[in-house]
């Protein structure tokens, strides 16, 4: 009998130490769930103080994302300073968008002081794209004497595309000297990009004495090439003279 009363206070023992421990961790879960802001938290079962501190880290989240994210703002939490703050928080992020020239400007929400600036600051950005020709260039919003220069560098820059080969060159819009001087630039680096064997080269471009020329010059160097044993080396290209004989010595 003595035995089975022990035994049983030590079931009783072992029943509360187990439901004290399984109250411990659904409170704990429930701690976890209220920080989280997870639906299944439930308040009643917080103590005061952590009910008071969760309460300010949501107030603070919140906020946070009202100075972020205006338009997706819980305002009925804010208290009306920090309303303000929010509020004068949006509107420094949109006064940078339009200063910046991005999509997200709305200029409704401007006042007109800061109008006036982001209006000045939309036209050097379009007379920059006019001067550089990057960018969308409206030249209906330039001043006669912008536009003047902004069509002298244009000219300028179609010029040196047709000189250069870079770019797009509009050749129509060269006077006949600047369109003699392109092509004689055009043909002479034409020429070289033949003699050298780097870059294209259109042979139907070249004068009968640059043709032999660069003829010459390529027999030579595969010449050269077949005497270093470079990989570039074609045989068949060479004559008697180059070619080397059997004992290794170069020939003569």
């Amino acid at each position: 009998m003595k035995s089975f009363a022990v035994c049983c206070l030590l079931i009783g023992t072992f029943v509360c130490a187990a439901y004290g421990q399984s109250a411990l961790n659904a409170r704990k879960a429930n701690l976890l769930s209220c920080l989280d802001n997870f639906p299944g938290c439930n308040h009643s079962q917080l103590t005061s103080t952590h009910a008071k501190q969760i309460a300010a880290l949501h107030h603070d989240k919140a906020l946070w994302a009202c100075m972020v994210d205006y338009s997706d703002c819980n305002r009925s939490i804010l208290a009306p300073a920090e309303l303000k703050e929010a509020q004068d928080s949006a509107h420094r992020q949109n006064l940078l968008s339009c200063e910046t020239t991005t999509d997200f400007c709305n200029k409704a929400l401007l006042t007109p002081a800061e109008t006036q600036d982001v209006a000045g600051i939309i036209s050097l950005q379009n007379l920059a794209n006019c001067e550089t020709g990057s960018g969308i260039c409206n030249h209906s919003a330039l001043s006669p004497a912008q536009l003047s220069e902004v069509k002298s560098l244009e000219h300028e820059r179609n010029l040196l595309a047709c000189e250069t080969g870079q770019g797009e060159c509009d050749k129509s819009l060269l006077t006949p000297t600047e369109a003699k001087q392109a092509a004689v630039i055009a043909h002479q680096r034409n020429f070289i990009a033949c003699k050298s064997g780097e870059g294209y080269c259109d042979t139907s471009q070249l004068s009968p004495s640059e043709a032999k020329q660069i003829a010459d010059t390529a027999r030579q160097r595969n010449a050269l090439a077949c005497e270093a044993g470079d990989a570039s080396c074609d045989p068949s290209l060479l004559n008697a003279k180059q070619v080397q004989p059997t004992t290794g010595q170069p020939a003569s």
